[in-house]
């Protein structure tokens, strides 16, 4: 093999190398941003993996929130109609976040299963309910009435 010949190879070589090096690299950096959505079921059942980034949602139960006096911790259950799940979020809670309101919640599940949220998402309007919350009720057979509009996303 000539010289010209041996470095052809080994540039070909390096380039294919650094190719992929660098999409292993992007592959690996959009596998940390991905965030499935879980409904409380789901969650319950053991579907969802623990201590990775999920998004859960749900209807928040009515009477299950509970404040920290003396922080802004909040824990809250939602449910689907079939199983509930406890949500924990330090922080100020969305304006239009309440009971029976249908929320998303971004966090971790801890190894008790309760999800710490380090973001809390509540509906904006009346008629909106995310389509994640609308296919979870509706697969649980608990959908409530809503307008034409609503699971549609914005």
């Amino acid at each position: 093999m000539n010289a010209q010949r041996k470095q052809r190879l080994t540039l070909v070589l390096l380039i294919v190398f650094g190719s992929s090096i660098a999409v292993a690299l992007v592959a690996y950096a959009l596998s940390q941003n991905i965030n499935l959505f879980y409904s409380p079921s789901q969650i319950s059942m053991g579907e969802a993996p623990a201590d990775t980034r999920i998004r859960a949602g749900g209807i928040v139960v009515e009477g299950s929130i509970r404040r920290d006096p003396s922080s802004l911790k909040v824990e809250f259950d939602i449910t689907d109609y079939a199983h509930s799940t406890t949500v924990q979020y330090v922080g100020i809670l969305p304006d239009l976040f309440r009971e029976g309101q249908g929320i998303v919640a971004q966090g971790a599940l801890d190894g008790s299963g309760r999800l710490i949220a380090s973001e809390v998402l509540a509906k904006h309007d009346e008629n909106y309910m995310s389509p994640e919350i609308a296919a979870a009720l509706e697969a649980a057979g608990q959908m409530p009435h809503m307008p034409p509009t609503a699971g549609k996303g914005y």
